[in-house]
């Protein structure tokens, strides 16, 4: 009787025990505290519009305005009711739709309809970042020798002692409207540099750039792109729309701003002159951390008159003046880059062609190539 009783409890024993274990199991089951929730997985996969409305949300930099604000995601538009926005499309130009690099990522931003006195939200940053600089081994192009002047022009100007033709390092800014280029006869024309029209507002890119950006390159030429500046768009939305399409690469010139009255564009607005330099000043900085260079501005007598005359006197400057040597049409701007001609002829492009140069001697020009911070003298 004692043996079967001890038989009994050592059963209920084993009994109760496996009720145990199975809870214990049951409760692994449930849902742990530990496990991280900060990831969502979704339960289908993401459309591309939601993509790239979280890509396209902007948190805009201000160095000159106060408070900090963020901004919202801007509506999407879809294929069937995008607007081309490039200001300078003509009527019925199938290339102005926006597109970028990668096609179905490119977003169309309507421009809002504000008045001047408002700028989108925008974020603090400081005035000016000091340049970073890229790696002080110079390129192997650096070595080869300049090109010597032998452009024609439909337009000839006599600028007199002041002529052009007495500096040494002679390039060229090009778009779409030069159609194809062959670079090799251009570089033998007397093209030492070029700067290649890349992206303009918030959603256009120049459609021969990338063609251009590595033609000019492996042709020899220093090459650079400049973005044309769009008042009707904030300018957090066109540095991110600029650096998305602009390559990082060593040895490239530094990005250029172009701010201008365009009268042929769909954007009538003109800001005031606060406005104006606070917006340049927000994508010039954004521009510069990227990138690690001081960007330069390049503009037109009117723009400056009205704009830019006693401001960013630390910036390099590239002066359109086709009648008249810059020191007579911005008198007291210290410049890198002249633009002299709007009428430019030479062998390798169909048409014409702006003609620009360097204010300096080929020393200099190497020495401002191996990252010399330089803004040259008005006279």
């Amino acid at each position: 009787m004692r043996i079967f009783g001890v038989v009994s409890f050592v059963l209920a024993s084993l009994w109760l025990g496996g009720c145990s274990s199975t809870s214990g199991v049951d409760a692994l089951q449930m849902p742990s505290n530990e496990t991280t929730s900060s990831v969502v997985r979704p339960s289908a996969p993401v459309s591309k519009g939601a993509r790239t409305a979280v890509a396209e949300r902007t948190v805009e930099t201000a160095s000159m305005s106060g408070a900090a604000r963020i901004k919202p995601p801007a509506p999407l538009l879809d294929e069937n009711n995008a607007i081309p926005d490039d200001e300078n499309a003509r009527p019925g130009d199938e290339n102005s739709r926006p597109f970028g690099l990668a096609e179905e990522e490119t977003v169309n931003f309507p421009a809002a309809d504000l008045p001047d006195s408002v700028e989108p939200p925008v974020q603090e940053a400081a005035l000016v970042s000091p340049p970073k600089r890229l790696s002080r081994a110079a390129p192997a192009m650096l070595a080869s020798p300049v090109t010597r002047y032998a452009f024609r022009d439909a337009k000839p100007i006599n600028f007199g002692r002041s002529s052009p033709r007495h500096l040494a390092v002679h390039g060229v800014d090009v778009s779409r409207w030069q159609g194809n280029i062959n670079w090799e006869k251009l570089r033998a024309q007397g093209a030492n540099f070029a700067y290649i029209k890349a992206t303009d507002g918030g959603d256009h890119l120049d459609p021969m750039f990338m063609k251009n950006w590595r033609n000019a390159d492996a042709a020899g030429l220093k090459r650079g792109a400049y973005h044309f500046f769009y008042w009707c768009r904030t300018a957090g939305e066109q540095a991110d729309w600029f650096i998305r399409n602009v390559p990082k690469v060593d040895g490239a010139l530094p990005p250029v701003i172009d701010v201008e009255w365009n009268g042929d564009s769909s954007c009538r607005r003109k800001p005031s002159r606060d406005k104006v330099l606070e917006k340049m000043q927000v994508f010039m900085d954004k521009l510069e951390r990227h990138y690690g260079q001081r960007p330069i501005i390049y503009t037109s007598p009117d723009f400056y008159r009205d704009n830019l005359r006693g401001a960013f006197l630390d910036y390099p400057f590239w002066l359109r003046a086709v009648a008249a040597h810059p020191s007579k049409v911005y008198p007291g701007r210290r410049w890198l880059f002249w633009q002299y001609s709007g009428s430019g002829l030479s062998r390798g492009v169909s048409g014409r062609i702006d003609l620009n140069v360097f204010h300096g001697d080929e020393r200099q020009w190497r020495a401002w190539l191996g990252g010399g911070q330089m803004i040259a003298d008005a006279d």
